[in-house]
């Protein structure tokens, strides 16, 4: 996993993402997920192209349950992206990158 990709738990979750300031984009997957398998490598790569502007992290689902529910994660993947702690987008499933730059660039845009 690349070094700007953070991996949280329900411990840490609220200090890095809801209490935090700024864009995070949290991707919310599971190891024996082989679509999240697919899109581990996008989120890796957004992360360096964003680097700077966003923070990304990745929550395991079957380690963070409290998080996924708590946010109504039903399916996997799933991205959230979050603004000053409030979540503000989200894309369900393996989408191309493209899918998640728009939504990315949605989320920098919200006020």
């Amino acid at each position: 996993m690349a070094g700007n990709v953070m991996e949280l738990a329900d411990t840490s979750f609220a200090s890095e993402v809801e209490e935090g300031e700024g864009m995070v984009v949290v991707d919310f997957w599971a190891p024996w997920c082989a679509p999240c398998r697919m899109v581990a490598p996008i989120i890796e790569s957004l992360a360096e192209e964003y680097e700077g502007k966003v923070r990304f992290a990745k929550v395991n689902v079957d380690e963070g349950p409290s998080v996924a529910s708590r946010y109504g994660i039903r399916s996997i993947p799933t991205i959230g992206i979050f603004k000053d702690g409030e979540a503000v987008n989200g894309v369900v499933g393996a989408v191309p990158k493209q899918v998640l730059i728009q939504a990315i660039e949605e989320g920098l845009s919200a006020d």
